[in-house]
């Protein structure tokens, strides 16, 4: 994550994680300290907004009928139907991010809508 982040996002950027305990134990949050990775605030226990989530269970729907004996026929099948999803798709589950955010603002980090 960190070698990505520095490259590739822009500076000052900020890492989001769930809170997941694997997450936030002594040894993670240590190494998070010591490398200076700003961590954005985020309640524990709240539900998981991440829009990459909605875009995981359509590609089950996909192809939760199928029977594979072989990984790379579900590695290809998987690349297919990720493939098939449209964008626009993808730019309205990005574009409900604040819309998101406020909703468990308002809910004070418990179960919403999404």
């Amino acid at each position: 994550m960190l070698p990505h982040g520095n490259e590739k996002m822009a500076p000052g950027w900020i890492f989001q994680q769930d809170n997941d305990p694997k997450h936030t134990s002594r040894l993670v949050s240590k190494w998070i300290m010591d490398n200076g990775i700003d961590l954005l605030q985020w309640p524990a226990q709240s539900p998981d907004l991440n829009p990459i989530e909605h875009l995981w269970e359509e590609l089950d729907r996909r192809i939760r009928t199928h029977k594979f004996s072989k990984l790379d026929d579900l590695m290809s099948a998987l690349e297919a139907e990720w493939s098939k999803i449209p964008l626009d798709r993808i730019i309205k589950l990005v574009d409900s991010m604040p819309a998101r955010c406020a909703a468990v603002i308002a809910s004070k980090g418990y179960g919403t809508k999404y």
